[in-house]
């Protein structure tokens, strides 16, 4: 499959078509996108459109957090968020975490796919405005 997806850095111009796709995906974090700025913030495009985002953070020592990822619907299933997470993969040491909604299946089924593992669960984590609270799963990627 040809990669159709450019991965760069984010920018202040991205911010309204990031909050576009963050809002097609309620199973994402709802942040202030304007907050992604102040942390290594990347985008995939396609046509000139942004087709999803990922936001991280490198924390204490040889450790870095997924904060968020999410693509727009339309273009899930075909390659933007591996090639989101493979970005930070390729140029992070230690260990990567992130959390995803235990309800999630597909989101931690991918993430296995590329070599995370489950490490533990956060109960009642998530908030759920329909709902009771959701729990976290803690997933961790160790790179050599």
């Amino acid at each position: 499959m040809l990669n159709m997806f450019v991965v760069r850095r984010g920018r202040p111009a991205d911010l309204a078509q990031v909050a576009a796709v963050q809002e097609a995906s309620p199973e994402a974090a709802q942040w202030n996108v304007t907050e992604y700025l102040q942390y290594d913030f990347r985008v995939a495009e396609a046509g000139g459109r942004i087709t999803g985002f990922l936001v991280s953070r490198t924390l204490a020592g040889l450790e870095s957090e997924i904060l968020n990822l999410a693509v727009a619907p339309d273009f899930r299933r075909q390659g933007a968020a591996r090639d989101l997470l493979l970005s930070v993969l390729a140029q992070t040491s230690g260990a990567v975490y992130l959390e995803v909604r235990e309800s999630n299946r597909v989101a931690r089924e991918f993430y296995k796919s590329l070599g995370f593992q489950e490490f533990s669960i956060r109960p009642g984590y998530y908030d759920a405005p329909d709902s009771l609270p959701e729990s976290a799963i803690v997933m961790k990627f160790h790179s050599c």
